[in-house]
């Protein structure tokens, strides 16, 4: 099975130079295949990416979302046929919608022989804003469509103007991955593992809190009698044995089965917790009370999570995660985890669960990230305290 992806990008965005930094970084084990369309007479990037030993096939007389999207097809299938390569790169024209050339991937009824692996869009960080008034019908379209949007030349600009190109990219976009750290902080495995949306910290989270409690409760069909002293909420247990008493202080759920599509940001996830407990001796806790069985998370879990490039003081940070992880005034906190920009440019990644939380360094990723596990979150104190 080949994989297509789609790298789009207004002219001058820098398409070329990530393709290169991707070959080069990461795809050099690959066979890899290139399909480049200039807009125009002459193809100018053919010659640099040569280098690369990647096979150009540059189709020169138009845009291949328009007049080409016939020829785009007999060459895409050209190229599965000659090479069988692991990857095929599709770098469209600047002008290029990127809805067109997904249909015409899609189009080709070679479900079997090829997958589209991801759509991106490459777009200047500082002509956001220019290039949305001026070359709206493309340039909203290359972002409407994309699953990662990667900002370039991110260096070159302050965190104002990067938040307010941020902001207009999502008032078209609610769920790409937005790359804001400057490439050459990056590895190019950073950036093709966003690009093929691999980079889910909520599932990352939740599959951490899977294994922890699969440990826990590695023996089913127990009985508990002992009496619950947590302080927040308890959980029936059926079928199991606790031959301690319950000292958690906020809460611990097993998450069984869980399926989930959606990015980091989103409020509501399908994960289905299984509780066959029992419980026979009275709770003591002072907040409220769950009974589980066969529910979906967004029953009773919800998420928070932000993408953002604001920069961090360690010291704030630690104001942040205190406060996150020693009261209840943002919901009932499960788990927190992220990684974000410092101020004296080093990244900060932390890990919290209740009253507990640690801060380290850590590498740069493609744009700081935090997200929030828990019941009954206050997500606009959550936005508020972590705003910066």
């Amino acid at each position: 099975m080949t994989k297509v992806d789609i790298i789009s990008g207004f002219l001058g965005a820098g398409k070329t130079t990530l393709i290169s930094k991707l070959l080069k970084e990461v795809l050099k084990d690959e066979q890899v295949v290139l399909i480049e369309n200039e807009f125009g007479e002459i193809g100018i990037d053919g010659g640099f990416l040569k280098d690369s030993g990647v096979e150009i096939r540059e189709m020169n007389s138009g845009c291949i979302c328009c007049s080409l999207v016939g020829d785009f097809g007999t060459s895409l299938k050209e190229v599965v046929d000659k090479y069988h390569p692991d990857r095929i790169i599709i770098e469209p024209s600047g002008v290029g919608k990127l809805s067109d050339v997904i249909k015409a991937v899609k189009d080709l009824h070679i479900e079997n022989e090829i997958k589209l692996n991801s759509a991106s869009t490459v777009a200047d960080a500082s002509k956001v804003k220019v290039y949305m008034k001026n070359f709206g019908e493309f340039f909203n379209n290359q972002i409407e469509h994309a699953g990662t949007i990667i900002l370039s030349r991110t260096q070159n600009i302050n965190e104002e103007k990067l938040n307010k190109a941020i902001e207009m990219i999502r008032s078209l976009n609610q769920n790409a991955h937005i790359i804001t750290t400057a490439w050459d902080d990056l590895e190019g495995a950073q950036i093709l593992a966003a690009m093929e949306n691999v980079t889910n910290l909520e599932l990352e989270m939740l599959a951490e809190q899977a294994e922890k409690e699969h440990a826990k409760h590695e023996h089913h069909h127990h009985e508990h009698d002992g009496e619950c002293g947590c302080e927040h909420h308890e959980h029936e247990h059926h079928h199991h044995e606790h031959d301690e008493e319950c000292g958690c202080e906020h809460h611990e759920h097993e998450h069984h089965h869980h399926e989930h599509d959606e990015e980091c940001g989103c409020e509501h996830h399908e994960h289905e917790h299984h509780h066959h407990h029992e419980n026979d001796g009275e709770c003591g806790c002072e907040h409220h009370e769950h009974e589980h069985h066969h529910h979906h998370a967004d029953e009773v879990f919800t998420s928070w999570g932000v993408e953002t490039p604001n920069k961090y003081e360690k010291t704030a940070l630690e104001e942040i995660l205190n406060k996150l992880a020693n009261t209840d005034e943002y919901g009932n906190i499960l788990r927190s985890k992220g990684m974000v920009p410092a101020s004296d440019g080093t990244w900060l990644y932390f890990d919290l669960v209740p009253q507990e939380y640690e801060i380290r360094e850590g590498k740069p990723d493609f744009t700081g990230r935090i997200c929030v596990i828990g019941e009954k979150l206050q997500e606009d104190k959550l936005k508020e305290l972590f705003s910066c």
